[in-house]
């Protein structure tokens, strides 16, 4: 017989569980970088950029074109790879708390 309660138990301590990892999100980095590491973006859990490091030799009027678009590039591998690591946090905090039912992944639904 399906036990109602165990379930919303089980669904409550997911609920923590997933905003115990969220708040943690915040703590969570990754970096990308463009032009072979010439401009460096750093970016947190909360997709927010916390630091873009320029190389000195891109600080000419004739490069702003080629700076702006490495940055935007750095910026883009920095958002993908924190995707990455958002996706695999949650993943982790909600694992074993559902039933495993196909095409259901909690951890997915916050990347």
């Amino acid at each position: 017989m399906f036990d109602f309660m165990n379930m919303m138990n089980k669904v409550k301590e997911a609920q923590a569980k997933i905003k115990e990892a969220q708040s943690q999100l915040v703590h969570l980095t990754a970096e990308g970088e463009a032009g072979a590491g010439l401009v460096k973006v750093l970016v947190n859990g909360e997709r927010k950029v916390l630091q873009i490091d320029l190389d000195e030799s891109l600080l000419t009027p004739q490069d702003k074109e080629m700076l702006s678009d490495l940055i935007v590039a750095a910026t883009n591998i920095a958002m993908e790879s924190i995707d990455g690591k958002i996706k695999a946090k949650m993943k982790d905090a909600t694992e074993g708390m559902m039933p495993n039912i196909p095409g259901m992944d909690l951890g997915s639904m916050f990347g």
